[in-house]
């Protein structure tokens, strides 16, 4: 299922209307598709490299606005969507862990699904469950998700074809490594200031 999933996005990235794709998977990624958006993003800056700052803006928006969609799924139809999703992932066990830390590190944890691995779908589904500050929420998500897609797209218009490889390859360890060097950074300043 996957692999078709799969093939059927990166056959959307040479489509007329690829950005329109891009910013439909970008949507429904952040709320219910397994298929992240940087799969789309990748093919397309490397076909039109002067477009690569158009089309991360386009998956950042249509990511947050899809996210702000996840956190309606999360407050309103928790029980008839949402936790079915969130079972789908497997990430129940998680949800019990997340309720104990969404009051001191709700933003932080939005920032970090949204930048790494972790399926933001269900961090933005546990945000409005969980009824996390939605200005927080859109804020950590709009940072995260920007500097993820901005970030891929930055490196392929500088770097061009022999990037994609290693982004392809590395992407989701790169995107940890940032967020513990980042996290690592606000606790050292914690403890030293």
């Amino acid at each position: 299922m996957f692999r078709s999933l799969y093939n059927w996005t990166m056959g959307l990235a040479a489509h007329p209307h690829a950005l329109l794709a891009l910013g439909f998977i970008a949507f429904i990624e952040s709320s219910v598709f397994p298929i992240p958006p940087d799969i789309l993003i990748i093919p397309m800056v490397l076909a039109a490299r002067d477009q690569a700052w158009k089309i991360a803006l386009v998956a950042t928006i249509a990511s947050v606005l899809g996210g702000m969609f996840g956190y309606g799924i999360g407050a309103f139809l928790f029980e008839s969507i949402g936790q079915p999703i969130i079972e789908f992932y497997g990430k129940t066990e998680y949800l019990e862990d997340f309720r104990t830390r969404y009051n001191d590190w709700g933003a932080w944890i939005v920032f970090i699904a949204g930048v790494t691995p972790f399926p933001y779908k269900v961090i933005t589904i546990a945000s409005g469950f969980f009824e996390l500050n939605f200005t927080v929420f859109s804020i950590s998500s709009l940072g995260a998700r920007g500097l993820r897609f901005f970030f891929v797209a930055g490196l392929l218009w500088y770097f061009g074809q022999p990037i994609r490889i290693f982004i392809e390859k590395y992407l989701n360890i790169l995107a940890t490594i940032f967020c513990i060097l980042l996290i690592g950074g606000f606790v050292a300043l914690k403890y030293l200031l």
